[in-house]
């Protein structure tokens, strides 16, 4: 199972419900993972912390929104939608194998872990 989101361990203002939607889902991997790993089902999470891409180029606001990402990153870049692809293959992959209980961290350092 690989799900995208998840929250970090700090909480930020003005996320609202979305916060809380991504600590669901962090709790719904670790729960998901003890009870279907016996079955040889890995569940993995993919967190972002934002992907300035996805945000379509005639939003208002949208440069404001992206430099506030980009700002609260260590690598000062944010993930690209290449990014998410590149970890997801990964994650799907045989060479994850022994991956489970997990999240992907590809937040260029805005969560630390």
């Amino acid at each position: 199972v690989l799900a995208f989101g998840g929250g970090g361990p700090h909480t930020l203002p003005n996320l609202g419900g979305l916060k809380v939607a991504f600590d669901a889902l962090e709790g719904l991997r670790r729960q998901w993972a003890c009870e279907l790993g016996p079955h040889g089902v890995r569940v993995i999470t993919v967190k972002t912390g934002g992907i300035p891409e996805s945000i379509p180029t005639d939003f208002e606001g949208r440069e404001a929104i992206e430099a506030q990402i980009v700002a609260h990153t260590l690598l000062r870049r944010a993930a690209t939608l290449e990014d998410v692809g590149n970890a997801a293959v990964f994650a799907a992959s045989d060479m994850a194998a022994a991956v489970t209980a997990a999240d992907i961290n590809i937040t260029c350092g805005s969560v630390m872990d």
